[in-house]
């Protein structure tokens, strides 16, 4: 992957995001002046993946500031709009907990709030490094096979879904580094193909033998015994190891633990809101009937159809056999909880 792909990057006055609606067929990056347009952007999924939102929101305070320096707002509109950015999309913890830990430099002005969102993303991306390492680690030991391994993933958890690396796909990453990776079975990811579209694109850039499967045949690649581990990301991890990821997760969860084989949880700890208890807790994203119920603007089910198209799902913390974060691996499964080992 190039050293200079940058899903989220702050310009001297400005946000420029690639959009990840338009790959893999065009490299486009959407300009951000103001807030209606990040907002925007946040919920079409021209950004997405839970820490590259945290990082587009802490960049967001900026925007709204400087928006409101262009158009005479009071500090309570300035306050309002942040708010807006906060709650583009209600699932992923990451984009609150950047903003608000922004918004704590908020009254000593620009420089600070700037400094601050800088200080996010180079957090995201160092620790993203670190956990790449320490999953890499945990699961060439608890895999215990000497030959490169076959890991399915599912969504999209590389550089472009955060600051820089990756999560998920960073733990992949750097197992191909070391010569450990045969193969990547990439779920497609209904209903926007995110792992079609962004993670087959990221694994061609690092030269990573891959198969694109449809999530439907996840279940039975990993009961055929075709597959070593499976690791995926989260955008929002629970108390007690509950874990909310892209729609389509907990199924590779079941058949991981009917399989015996491992499946890694890999997120930074900003990931991790100790302050919900259980994944029951979690607000799931509900997004547009059309994602499912058409194809490209054209429908493809009956007009009396209605859809249910939840963005989400929750992996109950017993089918986590472990969770990698830039402090090391928890084994969720075996009682190792976030809510007695982050605090």
């Amino acid at each position: 992957m190039p050293q200079e792909l940058r899903a989220v990057d702050w310009l001297e006055d400005s946000l420029a995001l690639i959009d990840q609606t338009a790959l893999p067929h065009r490299t486009e990056t959407v300009t951000v002046h103001d807030v209606d347009t990040l907002v925007d952007a946040i919920r079409r999924l021209v950004v997405r993946g839970a820490p590259a939102i945290g990082a587009a929101g802490a960049y967001g305070v900026a925007i709204a500031v400087l928006q409101g320096r262009r158009e005479g707002w009071s500090e309570a509109q300035v306050r309002e709009a942040v708010a807006r950015v906060r709650e583009a999309r209600p699932t992923a913890v990451n984009l609150m907990v950047c903003v608000d830990r922004v918004m704590t430099r908020f009254d000593e002005g620009l420089e600070a709030v700037l400094e601050e969102a800088a200080a996010v993303h180079r957090e995201d991306v160092a620790a993203n490094r670190a956990m790449g390492g320490h999953g890499a680690d945990w699961l060439l030991k608890r895999v215990g096979v000497d030959r490169p391994l076959r890991i399915l993933t599912h969504c999209n958890t590389g550089a472009l879904a955060t600051a820089g690396w990756g999560t998920a796909l960073g733990v992949i990453r750097e197992l191909h580094a070391r010569g450990r990776v045969e193969v990547v079975y990439a779920d497609e990811t209904r209903p926007l193909l995110q792992g079609s579209r962004l993670t087959a694109w990221e694994l061609v850039q690092e030269g990573i033998p891959h198969y694109v499967q449809a999530d439907g045949a996840a279940a039975g690649t990993i009961l055929r015994g075709e597959v070593d581990a499976a690791i995926v990301g989260a955008d929002r991890i629970a108390a007690n190891g509950d874990t909310a990821n892209k729609v389509g997760t907990v199924g590779v969860a079941l058949a991981c633990a009917d399989a015996g084989i491992p499946f890694l949880v890999a997120a930074p700890t900003t990931t991790v809101d100790l302050s919900t208890a259980t994944g029951a807790d979690i607000h799931i994203e509900l997004r547009g009937e059309d994602e499912v119920l058409e194809w490209a603007g054209v429908r493809t089910a009956p007009a009396e159809s209605r859809g249910h198209n939840p963005a989400f799902d929750v992996t109950p913390g017993r089918l986590v056999t472990g969770l990698v974060t830039e402090r090391g691996v928890l084994e969720v499964s075996a009682g190792e909880l976030p809510g007695d080992r982050l605090r």
